[in-house]
């Protein structure tokens, strides 16, 4: 029988190895994935000009994805479960690099919609998934940390985008191909690499991963186990029986969480798809500075990101902090309405670093109170439903700029969304966390007996 502080040093050195080996993988998959999400934004224009896409077909084309994406990312969910994390994500990187690929030879506005749409059912699934991954490799004590870790990537990845997006634009002409050809076919041919081979580095289960010790393995098993015994008490379960997973989906809290992150979305995708066009309005920018000047408010934001996650580790409860960073992304999105172009770049930089801190801090709050048997449906009806501010925000962004000339209206509407979200906060339920401790449900009577329960168990 192990000591308690033998199991605690070998489930530390397990999670370290976790976040050594296997975190990186799932962020150069996010790379990826997020080059090929965004890069219709740096191509929008060319698009038009070359296969006649105008602002609201590249609206509703650039949301398509997401609707797409809602309609199969339950499903998909249901199918990761069913073939395990390594064979199911390596399907979504595959297919959608292959979708991706095929946006190179885009002819007209229908074949955009259906590529848009197909790229959308290819990627179901993949963030869900990679949550999923995590509530059932890493300690709820460093849950947080690890998501918190592989959303930045997301800032990562739109900050290289850019960039990428520039030099690969910038590649018109050569062998006969145009720049945003390049654009589409070389990011799509990545991620079919990578998705390969993530099929031979990525482990499903603790079981499986020979890179653990056998002690590893079981104080890594054993951590998770009693935290799923423990959110099973807290939800009334301890008895073991079934629980219908369905109906708790149907939970009105689940519902709010829809909301406040269908806010959150709509701000990032306005950003990821029509920034390229409001850095264009300054003076002087070609396809590589417009490329790079994007970059600006992603770096600023994965410098946010960095320091909300420290204050989020301290913090007892998350919901301050969440508030906080809708209202900076509400604050800057309002002042880039009515700024001059080059200060619309540097308050947009302002609304990123809200926003983009925002959806880190809002995922430790279903992590840690969800019950495990509704975890991933949960998760996947959060995602796919609040990731149809993804289509709302391009298209609507394009409907307005065809109507009017201009995206000002659409921001002063995400100020507003990032506002009531904020105020939506409050009436989320969440299980708060004392130093040392994971996550501790205030409203369990038997909470000091499972706090100390779980001691053991804490990195």
């Amino acid at each position: 029988m192990q000591s308690v502080d033998t199991a605690v040093t070998d489930l530390a050195s397990a999670t370290r190895k976790f976040f050594r080996r296997v975190l990186p993988i799932m962020l150069i998959m996010l790379v990826c994935n997020q080059l090929n999400r965004s890069n219709i934004g740096y191509a929008h224009e060319h698009l038009e000009a070359d296969v006649g896409i105008g602002a609201a077909a590249y609206g509703f084309g650039a949301g398509l994805f997401f609707v797409a994406y809602a309609i199969f990312e339950l499903p998909s969910n249901v199918m990761m479960e069913k073939f395990g994390a390594r064979v199911w994500l390596t399907r979504i990187m595959v297919s959608w690099g292959i979708v991706s690929f095929l946006m190179a030879f885009v002819q007209n506005e229908v074949m955009f919609y259906v590529l848009r749409f197909l790229l959308g059912a290819a990627e179901a699934g993949f963030f869900p998934a990679v949550i999923f991954y995590f509530a059932r490799w890493v300690p709820a004590g460093q849950r947080g940390k690890a998501t918190a870790i592989f959303i930045a990537g997301s800032s990562v990845a739109a900050a290289l985008s850019g960039p990428i997006a520039g030099m690969l634009l910038s590649l018109h002409g050569a062998l006969g191909f145009r720049g945003w050809q390049w654009l589409f076919g070389f990011e799509g041919l990545l991620s079919v690499v990578v998705g390969i081979t993530v099929y031979f580095l990525l482990d499903a289960r603790i079981e499986d991963a020979k890179w653990l010790t056998l002690k590893e393995k079981g104080a890594l098993i054993g951590a998770i186990s009693n935290e799923d015994a423990q959110h099973a008490t807290a939800n009334g379960n301890s008895s073991g029986t079934k629980v219908n997973r369905w109906n708790m989906l149907l939970n009105p809290q689940i519902l709010l969480l829809c909301g406040i992150y269908f806010a959150v979305q709509l701000s990032i995708y306005a950003n990821t798809f029509w920034l390229p066009s409001i850095v264009k309005q300054i003076p002087g920018t070609t396809d590589l500075s417009v490329g790079f000047l994007s970059a600006i408010p992603w770096v600023c934001a994965v410098v946010a990101m960095y320091f909300a996650a420290k204050w989020q580790d301290r913090a007892t409860s998350k919901r301050p902090l969440l508030v906080l960073a809708l209202l900076i992304a509400a604050v800057g999105t309002f002042a880039a309405a009515v700024a001059t172009p080059v200060l619309a770049l540097v308050f947009l930089a302002v609304a990123a670093m809200g926003f983009k801190s925002a959806s880190p801090l809002f995922w430790t709050i279903p992590q840690s109170g969800l019950h495990p048997l509704v975890l991933a449906p949960a998760i996947a009806i959060i995602n796919s439903l609040g990731n149809l501010g993804g289509f709302v925000a391009p298209f609507g962004f394009g409907i307005i700029k065809e109507q009017t000339g201009s995206v000002v209206p659409g921001l002063f509407a995400l100020a507003a969304a990032s506002t009531l979200a904020a105020g939506l906060v409050y009436f989320l339920k969440e299980r708060t966390t004392t130093a040392g401790h994971p996550d501790v449900d205030a409203d369990v009577p038997d909470r000091r007996s499972m706090a100390s329960s779980s001691s053991a168990t804490t990195v």
